[in-house]
């Protein structure tokens, strides 16, 4: 058994090895065709290669040298056109040598035509400086035979022309400005009279004279009695509670108040008029009337001057200003209302503020406000001017208006046009006819003065004072004065007029030299 397992495994072995050879040599032969064929189509790749390759060699000299002929042919093409440029550029310079060659034979002329003239003129500077000299010694020769003729010497000449010209000049001059004073004064007044009879127009108001008494009605003679009461004692409280006096005299039902103050006058006098209406007068119904009758008054007092203000458009004006404004209705100086007499101002200031183109409102607030001071002047020491600007200056009004206020007396010299309108309204209203009452004593004793002034100078005549003092006319000894004289005499007289005079508005001065001869036919 184990020999046939053997002889199986020989005969198998065999059998592989007689397979292995046999598959060994179909593999071979099979090997062998394909490498044939491998071979076969790799010769025919190399073909096809070698035929491509010589195909794109020959495809590329042709393109070579396509390339090469279009090459040769941009290069001559560049080649002609730069040779082109280049013959352009040749005939363009030799233009322009050409030109500056031309040019330059030009300058030459030019230049030989300089010194040609250039000499001439040289040679004929030699000739005028030469009849220059000529001149001179000429002229010398003249000059010393006119001094030896005239008998002055050139600088006495020139000063002797330079004199008369200054002599003429000096008195055309003197002429010119006198002639543009005249013209100006008269232009000036002419100008200065239309604004201020325009503004009277604008601003026409009725003054009448206030006295110091006031006068109450009674209903009878009876009621006398009863005001002064038992022993007096009714009339002595009304008095000592009102600071007035009371007159009662034979004038049929009628009682005077008296008082200087007119604040406490109106008091008297509502009080009064309040015991009377009532009945029951005694000391205590004197008080407690009085008290009402005060109550009265200020809102009287303060009612005024709220109109005041209204009236004449002038607002943010301090309240305290506003009362003292208002007591100003029971002020007079001169027997005219000083709160009229301060509304006109205002209206009067800023109408001539409007014509000339001033400060309007500045001018019509300073008017209302320029006298305040009287309001307080009984109760303070000082000019009501002082005291007015100081009233100004605690309730916060403008700079300008307390210049304004400072200056409408002349206590400083006013520096704006506002100061001056409040000036001219202040004696524009002072100086209006009717507007203060003056006694017949003190206007007597003004007109002689003023003729007494004008007569103490030397050389005048004869003095008269006329249109109620607002003109003094004086007439001069001819002899004695000159025509240049009686300018500056009007001056020196008006001078210590203002010095030694009070007056309101202004007085004119008139100085007259007449010279008159007389003859008689026989």
């Amino acid at each position: 058994m184990e020999i046939n397992l053997i002889v199986a495994i020989l005969i198998a072995v065999a059998t592989c090895a007689i397979g292995g050879v046999a598959g060994y040599m179909y593999r071979k032969n099979n090997t062998e065709k394909k490498i044939d064929r491998t071979e076969e189509y790799a010769r025919r790749l190399y073909d096809d290669a070698v035929r491509k390759a010589e195909d794109y060699k020959k495809e590329k000299v042709l393109e070579a040298k396509e390339e090469i002929l279009k090459a040769k042919a941009e290069n001559d093409r560049e080649r002609a056109e730069n040779e082109k440029e280049i013959r352009e550029r040749r005939n363009e310079i030799q233009k322009n040598e050409r030109r500056l060659i031309q040019r330059e034979e030009t300058l030459d002329k030019k230049a030989d035509n300089l010194e040609a003239r250039e000499e001439n003129l040289n040679k004929k500077m030699a000739d005028l400086a030469k009849q220059e000299e000529e001149l001179d010694e000429l002229k010398a020769k003249q000059m010393s035979e006119l001094e030896r003729i005239a008998s002055l010497t050139r600088d006495e000449a020139k000063q002797i022309v330079i004199d008369k010209v200054q002599k003429e000049a000096y008195h055309d001059a003197a002429a010119t400005v006198r002639d543009i004073e005249t013209q100006a004064k008269e232009d000036g007044e002419k100008k200065a009279r239309n604004i201020i009879a325009l503004a009277i127009q604008k601003c026409a108001a009725d003054h009448v004279a206030e006295s110091t008494v006031s006068v109450i009605s009674l209903p009878n003679d009876d009621m006398k009695g009863r005001i002064i009461g038992r022993e007096g004692r009714n009339i002595r409280a009304l008095e000592t509670a009102t600071g007035v006096d009371l007159i009662i005299d034979d004038t049929p039902e009628a009682v005077i108040v008296s008082a200087f103050d007119p604040v406490r006058r109106e008091v008297a006098r509502v009080a009064v008029e309040k015991l009377i209406m009532d009945g029951r007068i005694h000391p205590a119904r004197i008080e407690e009337m009085v008290e009402k009758a005060r109550k009265e008054v200020d809102n009287q007092i303060r009612e005024a001057g709220e109109n005041a203000v209204f009236e004449t458009n002038q607002h943010g004006i301090h309240h305290e200003l506003i009362k003292l404004l208002g007591r100003l209705r029971f002020r007079t100086s001169y027997g005219q209302n000083v709160l009229k007499h301060s509304i006109e101002v205002s209206h009067l200031a800023g109408l001539m503020a409007a014509e000339l183109g001033a400060d309007v409102q500045l001018a019509k607030r300073a008017g209302l406000l320029h006298d305040i001071g009287k309001a307080v002047d009984h109760e303070s020491e000082g000019t009501h001017v002082t005291l007015g600007a100081e009233l100004a200056r605690k309730y916060h009004e403008n700079n300008d208006v307390v210049h304004c206020i400072m200056a409408h007396h002349n206590d400083v010299e006013p520096q704006t046009v506002e100061a001056v309108l409040v000036q001219a309204a202040d004696a524009i209203s002072a100086a209006r006819p009717g507007a203060r009452r003056e006694s017949l004593e003190n206007y007597i004793k003004r007109l002689e003065k003023l003729e007494e002034i004008a007569s103490s100078f030397s050389g005048v005549e004869k003095s008269y004072a006329i249109q109620s003092g607002r003109e003094v006319r004086i007439m001069v000894k001819p002899e004695d004065v000159t025509d240049d004289g009686i300018k500056v005499m009007a001056k020196e007289i008006a001078k210590r007029i203002e010095e030694q005079m009070e007056y309101p508005g202004q007085i004119r001065v008139n100085v007259i030299r007449e010279t008159r001869s007389t003859e008689y036919a026989k």
